[in-house]
């Protein structure tokens, strides 16, 4: 989520705009060096080593090396090879919500059609099973020049694949640095973190299964909005209503011939006929916090009726809700009824105050379609 300065802080990381995949083709291959490694075409290989990456150089930790010139920024650019194991117990308690300020002057002011600054409202403890209580949420993992990093995330819909999407909504701010850096690595969705709600000491010591009972589950595509990547960055709120991204996600292991939504039981459909005024009585914010109080090991809810806060005369609108989460919720869905009545995720969580009490997230219209329609067109029957 984004954070205010003295008055904000959030989780955020961005992701670019188009997908890019050099391994996108790529199926996992026990024959191509152990259980959950990929194998890429020769002739992506080759294009990717005329751009400096040398795909078995990256994967035994060349992806470490964060000068700004290795850094990719282009949609063209975007890898994600898989690396089996490095998402560890250890490796993902210890990842830490990435912030960026924002100046509360920011947010201060009505610049159009901001309503009144929401009531806290207390984050609710999702019991557990969580794959009982909220099956579609999850959380984001990825490296980034500060350290290891962790967003929310949501298992959406896929038109093109019914009953079998492969899809995760999460924020832009979650998979690319914004306007001033470039991709981060090795992203990869755990649904269902720590299914049965367990306290970090007990997590320490528990086996991966209970960690990730679905597994780990990498991005093989991602795709934002150009604003977001134009605009967003470490500092400021600049590119917030347009901070959405989708992922398209595969097995580490190369799983067992299901998709996610299969694994998991369930995904939510998107709604994009996102009103600039909210006409719906309440919406259910899901996310992980782990800035203080929380420390990011359990799932956690608020409820709110939404609200609209305006950051830019030239930008729309975002919706608001009165909620303590913190960092690391960032990118999880807030889901109210849909036309058809059914639960729909209608926006994400993308900025917050630094002393918690309210959250924001982007409207979804026609600019959140696009990218959507991007990622699903991409892998149509696939």
């Amino acid at each position: 989520m984004v954070a205010l300065a003295a008055a904000l802080a959030f989780a955020t990381t961005a992701c670019q705009s188009g997908g890019a995949d050099a391994g996108a083709e790529a199926t996992p291959s026990a024959a191509a060096g152990g259980e959950g490694q990929i194998t890429i075409p020769d002739d992506i290989k080759e294009q990717l080593k005329e751009r400096g990456i040398d795909i078995d150089k990256w994967r035994g930790g060349a992806w470490k090396k964060w000068d700004q010139e290795d850094w990719l920024r282009e949609a063209q650019d975007y890898i994600n090879p898989i690396i089996a194991g490095l998402w560890n117990p250890d490796r993902m308690r210890e990842a830490q919500d990435p912030d960026r300020g924002v100046d509360e002057s920011d947010v201060s002011g009505d610049q159009g059609v901001t309503d009144p600054a929401p009531d806290p409202v207390d984050a609710q403890a999702v019991p557990p099973a969580y794959n009982a209580n909220a099956p579609e949420a999850g959380k984001v993992f990825f490296d980034s020049p500060k350290g290891t990093m962790v967003c929310s995330a949501t298992v959406v819909k896929d038109p093109a694949n019914p009953g079998r999407s492969n899809l995760v909504w999460t924020a832009g701010h979650c998979v690319h640095a914004g306007k001033k850096g470039g991709w981060y690595r090795n992203l990869a969705f755990v649904p269902a973190y720590n299914n049965q709600g367990m306290d970090a000491a007990r997590l320490k010591g528990a086996p991966k299964e209970q960690v990730t009972p679905y597994g780990v589950w990498w991005a093989d595509w991602a795709q934002t909005s150009d604003q977001w990547i134009a605009q967003g960055g470490p500092t400021g709120g600049d590119g917030a209503p347009y901070d959405f991204a989708v992922l398209h996600v595969k097995p580490e292991q190369g799983g067992n011939g299901k998709s996610l939504e299969e694994t998991v039981g369930s995904a939510v459909a998107v709604d994009f006929n996102a009103p600039a005024v909210p006409q719906v009585n309440a919406v259910k914010a899901i996310g992980y916090p782990a800035a203080p109080p929380y420390d990011g090991q359990k799932l956690y809810q608020c409820q709110d009726k939404p609200g609209r806060l305006s950051l830019s005369d030239s930008a729309p609108t975002m919706y608001r809700i009165g909620c303590t989460m913190t960092g690391g919720s960032s990118g999880g869905g807030w889901i109210a009824a849909g036309p058809d009545g059914k639960p729909a995720l209608v926006s994400n969580t993308s900025i917050g105050p630094v002393e918690s009490g309210w959250l924001a997230g982007p409207r979804l219209g026609k600019e959140a379609k696009t990218v959507f329609d991007g990622v699903s067109q991409k892998f149509a029957g696939r």
